[in-house]
């Protein structure tokens, strides 16, 4: 799959065994940014202890957005073997973390699963998260079931105009729904332990947009139409940065009007389980769950 890689949606072709990079300028050696604990997810996947986040260089969207731009466009990460990325996971749990949390993965499919592999064999017994902008290969996603327990992708655009401008990607909205649809089959009903932190199942992150409620209205509305027993997320935390300090709709934070339409929106649904963050200055506000007001 590597030599004419087909492992995302765009299917570019790249030979990347060859030393070639395709659109998400990823070879066959894994690159990462970071690996770190993090206490600021949801709190199913933080909970007390954090969640042992893994940051991959390079992504298969370009959003002029992106918070972690250095890592997703501009490649900064060290390249790694599969045997050190299976160290990383077993360095991870040994921090006593809740899960092994891979953010932005999609191009590195093949070798996470080697390196799941060899990690289970030296004893890697916690959940594994993977963290994806909902971009993703059905066929991909099918090759990652037994080796995931949580699903946690973003669910960005129901509008295919605004995802080609601001994040550079064709037809998102059937593909990130019919991805979704997939790891939903693979999980099922979310399972927690007794402290609350979610062992399998998934959950659908939407990061609102300034000046595109009505975008988020149809994005919760198709989580509500699909599959309302998954858990939502719903993030007001956008700040312009990267490109999008120079686009005029999205240069700017959300407004108090703006985060309680889609607050009032989200309590008329029939989503019973999730997460929204309260609008303030750090991502880490989370209301714990919804109540229907």
């Amino acid at each position: 799959m590597l030599e004419k890689c087909t492992i995302c949606p765009h299917n570019c072709g790249g030979n990347r065994l060859d030393g070639q990079v395709g659109r998400c300028k990823s070879k066959d050696t894994v690159k990462i940014a970071l690996y770190s604990t993090h206490n600021f997810e949801e709190p199913c996947i933080s909970g007390k202890k954090g969640s042992g986040t893994v940051f991959f260089s390079n992504c298969n969207m370009n959003c002029v957005f992106c918070q972690n731009y250095e890592i997703s466009q501009q490649g900064k990460g060290k390249e790694i073997s599969i045997q050190e990325l299976a160290e990383i996971f077993i360095k991870q749990q040994e921090k006593d973390v809740e899960n092994i949390n891979l953010v932005t993965p999609t191009s590195y499919v093949l070798q996470i699963i080697e390196a799941i592999k060899i990690a289970r064999k030296n004893g890697l017994n916690i959940p594994i998260v993977y963290n994806t902008n909902g971009y993703e290969k059905v066929e991909t996603l099918k090759m990652l079931e037994g080796y995931i327990d949580i699903y946690l992708p973003d669910l960005k655009y129901s509008d295919d105009v605004l995802a080609k401008r601001l994040s550079k990607v064709d037809n998102y909205f059937e593909i990130a729904t019919n991805a979704i649809k997939e790891m939903h089959r693979q999980v099922g009903q979310p399972v927690f332990n007794e402290d609350g932190i979610m062992q399998k199942g998934m959950i659908i992150r939407h990061l609102v947009l300034p000046n595109h409620i009505l975008n988020s209205r149809k994005v919760l509305k198709w989580i509500n139409d699909n599959m309302n027993d998954v858990y939502v997320s719903v993030m007001v935390q956008y700040f312009p940065t990267y490109k999008a300090k120079e686009i005029e709709d999205i240069n700017r934070k959300l407004t108090k009007e703006e985060y309680d339409e889609i607050e009032s929106y989200l309590y008329r649904l029939n989503l019973e389980n999730g997460y929204i963050q309260e609008l303030g200055e750090h991502e880490e506000e989370y209301v714990p769950k919804w109540e229907v007001k």
